[in-house]
């Protein structure tokens, strides 16, 4: 049986993971007293035992316990602390090739939510040729409230709600938190890093994510200019019907009616889809914050590393 160490087991992507861990036979959870989930040797001693570790913690804390842990034991941390750094791995299987280097890895960093849909749309444009480093690109994502984690939860689902802003309404007597929020306004969000290494590109898209009142799901576009797309739409269909042939991310034409952000919200897959037309293009993935854009991944990149099919246990 797997042993398994949650560190930050109290928050959103934490909780998650142990809910859907504790179903499951394979696994064995370690767990820590309230009284010890923040004391070093405790935290080095689970560690020590377990053969994978999970990281949800913010970033200053996760760094810290990825020093603490030792190097027998895998770790696959769900903060933005080493999405980029050196001598740990992505943990985008459906990247070429990257699934056998998760495998065999012990440090396993989990993309970002937006990070993630943007990536599986961009990376294999890139990697083919059809899109260029050099390109300067356009990305906008609505994401549900949960993304934000338990104070943003909290706010969106108060009673009374306007309670999050000293109790101040707007002019039409209405609360904020009714109308979708644009935020990341500085561009300096803390996926861009991410977004800009794993695709290759030498320019961070100008980046627009916006959240709104919906608990979980997420969309993510990005828009193209026919001249900046060194082959047709038809193109970039072929190629995602091609590249993407697994279960966890998967092509499908693009509804008539619109794309909805919640549509795939408590599912662990994504569906990436183009529209738009010949001249003026629109890249979209589909998929829940919560699930593919965090423990979903989580999960996936634990069943890679003990050789598992990678939908073990998750929702599809």
């Amino acid at each position: 049986m797997t042993k398994v160490f949650i560190d930050g087991k109290a928050g959103t992507t934490g909780l998650r993971i142990y809910e859907r861990l504790a179903e499951r036979k394979d696994i064995e959870i370690i767990q820590l007293s309230d009284e010890l989930r923040k004391d070093p040797a405790a935290k080095k001693g689970a560690f020590a035992e377990a053969d994978i570790a999970f990281l949800c913690l913010p970033d200053a804390a996760a760094i810290e316990a990825a020093q603490i842990a030792g190097a027998d034991t895998a770790i696959i941390d769900t903060s933005t602390a080493h999405r980029t750094a050196d001598g740990w791995t992505y943990g985008f299987p459906e990247l070429k090739g990257q699934a056998a280097k998760i495998a065999a890895s012990k440090r396993i960093a989990n993309p970002g939510c937006h990070a993630s849909g943007f990536i599986a749309l961009v990376a294999p444009l890139v990697e083919e040729g059809l899109v260029s480093p050099e390109a300067a690109l356009t990305c906008f994502s609505v994401t549900g409230y949960s993304g934000g984690g338990k104070k943003m939860i909290a706010d969106y689902e108060a009673e009374g709600r306007a309670s999050w802003e000293k109790g101040r309404k707007n002019a039409e007597g209405t609360d904020p938190l009714d109308s979708p929020k644009q935020y990341g306004l500085t561009q300096s969000h803390k996926h861009l890093p991410e977004m800009e290494k794993i695709c290759g590109l030498h320019t961070a898209p100008v980046f627009c994510p916006i959240v709104a009142d919906f608990y979980s799901g997420m969309t993510v576009t990005v828009p193209l200019f026919a001249k900046d797309l060194k082959g047709s739409r038809k193109a970039v269909e072929e190629l995602y019907k091609s590249y993407y042939s697994g279960k966890l991310v998967h092509y499908e034409p693009c509804p008539d009616g619109g794309v909805f952000g919640n549509a795939l919200a408590g599912r662990d897959d994504m569906v990436v889809t183009v529209a738009g037309n010949e001249e003026r293009i629109l890249l979209i993935a589909c998929f829940d914050n919560l699930g593919k854009g965090a423990s979903g991944a989580a999960l996936q990149n634990m069943n890679i590393l003990l050789g598992l099919p990678q939908e073990t246990g998750l929702i599809l």
